[in-house]
């Protein structure tokens, strides 16, 4: 038998992003910190940025915000399965993760989240260039 496409997390990966997800404020600063730094080097950065804002929403559920938020905080930590410093692959990990939490919450990143995406993400490039 072949072996699976992506890997379970290991025990340290689980509880840096248990870790990550107790102190909100702080996953976001994070997340906002290294938006500034990756934002124009990942194809995946408007979805990042939607399930930023639908996790932070306080209409969203608590199972999506933890879905999310868990995705996220995968995104900002610093042990990765495939480091983000490696040329083309550095994200894969990450996009990889984003994607399985967007599709288990699709429904709930609405429009509106989408769009302060947009802006949001408008804003950051135009403070890089």
């Amino acid at each position: 038998m072949s072996e699976p496409f992506i890997k379970p997390f290991t025990k340290a990966e689980m509880d840096a992003m248990r870790a990550a997800t107790r102190d909100e404020e702080s996953l976001k600063q994070r997340f906002r910190d290294k938006l500034k730094r990756v934002a124009g080097r990942i194809p995946f950065a408007e979805d990042l940025v939607a399930a930023f804002f639908c996790a932070t929403d306080p209409k969203t559920p608590s199972r999506v915000k933890l879905i999310l938020l868990g995705a996220i905080a995968y995104f900002v930590l610093p042990l990765d399965a495939v480091s983000d410093l490696l040329p083309l692959i550095g994200f894969a990990d990450d996009a990889a993760v984003l994607a399985a939490a967007i599709t288990q919450v699709a429904g709930s990143i609405t429009e509106d989240h989408r769009a302060k995406a947009r802006k949001s993400l408008g804003e950051v490039t135009s403070e890089q260039g």
